[in-house]
C-alpha cells in the first residue's frame, strides 16, 4: 500500500465522516455520548485549531483532532487520533501533525496515552521518539462511555512529543537515527514483573529499573477483570511513582517494558 493522503478537514460532511470513524475505533456504551462530535470539530477547525483526516484510495482511514494548549504559542494537544490498524496511518497523521505545528512556530505536541496497552507505548516511544513526562491518574474519570475503556479506571500518561529533538527528527526521517543506550537496559533491574499472569512489584534502588506491562491489556479487562484492576493500580504505583519523584522513560521494549531512569 503506498502512504495514505493527509489533509485538513474544514466541511461538515467530512467531520460526520470522522464521526463515523471514531465510532468504529472506539465503539459506544448504548445510550452515552461520542468521543467527539461534528458540533465540537467544527468549533475547533473555526477557532484555527487542528483538525485533519487520512485518505486511501478516496476512504477516510484516519483522523486527528488537536488544538493549542500550554504554554500558549508553544504546544498543541493532540485529544485525539484514530486510524485502521496495521497500515501506517497513524504515523502519517503524526507527521502531518508535526509539520502543521512546526507551520506554526509550535515547539512540542503532547497527547494522552494508556500506559498499559503495550502497542500504543510502543509507537508512541519508540516509532514516534515521544517521551512520557506525567503519570495522570484516572483522568477522564471512572465514566469513559466507550467499549473499549469502559469499566477500567482511565489512568493515562502524558507524552511529550519535542518537535526538533533529535530522536524525533531520527523517527521522521530528518536525521540519522541515534544509538540506543544498550548499557542502560544492560543493566537495570526489575521493578515490576509478571508472573502468573499478574503483576508484582519488586523492591530496588538500581538507577535504571524495567517496568513490565501485560501483553494484551484490552484483552485481559474482558476475560480477567480483576487481573486488569490489579496491572493497572501496581503500574499506577510503580510507574506513575517513579515519574512523580522526577524518574524520565528512556525506552520501552516491546516484551521487557518501560525502561526508566531515576536521574539524569
Amino acid at each position: 500500500m503506498g502512504d495514505p493522503v493527509v489533509r485538513e478537514l474544514h466541511e461538515l460532511d467530512e467531520f460526520r465522516e470522522v464521526e463515523r470513524l471514531y465510532d468504529e475505533i472506539w465503539p459506544q456504551v448504548a445510550g452515552q455520548g461520542r468521543v467527539l462530535t461534528v458540533e465540537l470539530m467544527r468549533a475547533l477547525d473555526h477557532a484555527g485549531n487542528y483538525v485533519a483526516g487520512a485518505y486511501r484510495d478516496g476512504r477516510l482511514v484516519g483522523a486527528t483532532v488537536a488544538f493549542f494548549g500550554a504554554p500558549i504559542g508553544e504546544t498543541l494537544h493532540s485529544h485525539a487520533t484514530g486510524a485502521v490498524a496495521g497500515s501506517g496511518v497513524g504515523f502519517a497523521l503524526k507527521r502531518h501533525q508535526r509539520d502543521w505545528a512546526l507551520a506554526r512556530g509550535l515547539r512540542r505536541i503532547t497527547w494522552t496515552f494508556d500506559p498499559l496497552v503495550r502497542r500504543n507505548a510502543y509507537f508512541n516511544l519508540v516509532k514516534l521518539g515521544a517521551r512520557p513526562e506525567e503519570y495522570l491518574p484516572n483522568f477522564y474519570g471512572d465514566d469513559m462511555v466507550d467499549a473499549v475503556n469502559s469499566g477500567d479506571r482511565s489512568d493515562r500518561v502524558l507524552a511529550v512529543w519535542r518537535l526538533t529533538d533529535p530522536r524525533v527528527r531520527a523517527a521522521v526521517g530528518e536525521a540519522e537515527p541515534a544509538v540506543r543506550d544498550a548499557d542502560a537496559g544492560a543493566r537495570a533491574e526489575s521493578a515490576l514483573v509478571e508472573r502468573d499472569g499478574r503483576p508484582v512489584p519488586v523492591r530496588t534502588d538500581a538507577e535504571v529499573v524495567r517496568v513490565a506491562v501485560p501483553s494484551d491489556i484490552e484483552t485481559l479487562r474482558r476475560v480477567d477483570p480483576e487481573a486488569a484492576a490489579a496491572w493497572r493500580s501496581a503500574l499506577r504505583e510503580v510507574l506513575g511513582g517513579l515519574l512523580d519523584a522526577g524518574a524520565r522513560v528512556i525506552d520501552f521494549d516491546r516484551e521487557a517494558g518501560y525502561l526508566v531512569a531515576r536521574r539524569g
